[in-house]
């Protein structure tokens, strides 16, 4: 069995408050993409393991990632043995905050749930898929939403204009772990979710381009300075609304003028970027 495993675009992030769990109390918006990681999932009866492997260089070693967590989630909850292959080919780029390792989850998730008849519904999936990470429920919903809370608390939103979507990572990857210390140490601003769920249920890019906010591009920032020269370069282009997506280091720009992205897509590559150019899907 194939499973594809989507990207996501945070359009707002504000961290609201420290948890004395460890965890943050989020508000979020968050749009799933086309781009997507595409995952092989193959039974294997007479394996005495499971074996994950990647085809990205910086993710051979898998022995901890967010797959085998999965796996190991399930298998405590259902109590199978079954062993399997499993194979990803990867698209999305790795600590980017684009929810790479989290639509892994959900993805492999969703197939073991057919592959073994475990007939687990969306609440089942949506508890097991938090202790995983904050992005998972999302990632499992894989439509449109505002999320709050650690990420379990999901609201379908309407997107009314068809995005495509610019995606620049900087040479420089972030750490989920590492910019969340950071904010910590750090007084963060905050913004306004409903004017960001108004403005892309009505297609006022006006309103989202004075909106669209995230708290973490304070800390990235200072981790990874590059995310600063690639906003100033896509607003310079014309692009209005840019931010950089989850804890970084990808920033993004949505456009409606699918010939505008491709123009820029390819200016872009010739300068030596890594570029993505995608769209969002509704």
């Amino acid at each position: 069995m194939y499973v594809k495993a989507f990207a996501k675009i945070n359009i707002y992030l504000d961290v609201v408050s420290n948890r004395d769990d460890g965890y943050h109390e989020l508000e979020m918006v968050m749009l799933p993409l086309e781009l997507h990681d595409t995952i092989s999932l193959e039974f294997l009866p007479y394996l005495h393991d499971t074996y994950i492997t990647c085809d990205h260089v910086e993710l051979r070693e898998t022995k901890y990632n967010l797959i085998k967590l999965t796996l190991d989630a399930l298998r405590k909850e259902y109590g199978f043995k079954e062993n399997f292959n499993i194979k990803v080919h990867k698209e999305i780029p790795i600590q980017a905050g684009l929810g790479g390792g989290s639509s892994n989850a959900a993805a492999v998730m969703k197939g073991f749930n057919k592959i073994l008849k475990l007939n687990m519904d969306n609440e089942t999936m949506n508890h097991i898929g938090k202790t995983l990470g904050a992005d998972v429920p999302f990632c499992l919903l894989n439509k449109p939403a505002a999320v709050y809370g650690i990420g379990e608390k999901l609201e379908p939103i309407k997107v009314k204009n068809d995005y495509f979507v610019i995606i620049i990572k900087p040479k420089q990857g972030l750490s989920t772990k590492h910019v969340f210390e950071k904010a910590d140490t750090m007084e963060l601003d905050h913004g306004n979710i409903n004017d960001v769920i108004k403005a892309l249920e009505s297609g006022d890019d006006a309103l989202l381009e004075r909106s669209m906010f995230n708290s973490l591009e304070k800390p990235s920032m200072e981790m990874a300075p590059e995310v600063i020269k690639v906003k100033d370069m896509l607003r310079k282009d014309g692009f209005k609304l840019v931010l950089m997506s989850g804890s970084g280091s990808c920033v993004y720009a949505m456009t409606t003028n699918l010939k505008f992205a491709k123009e820029m897509s390819k200016k872009y590559e010739k300068q030596d970027l890594e570029v993505y150019l995608t769209r969002v899907m509704k």
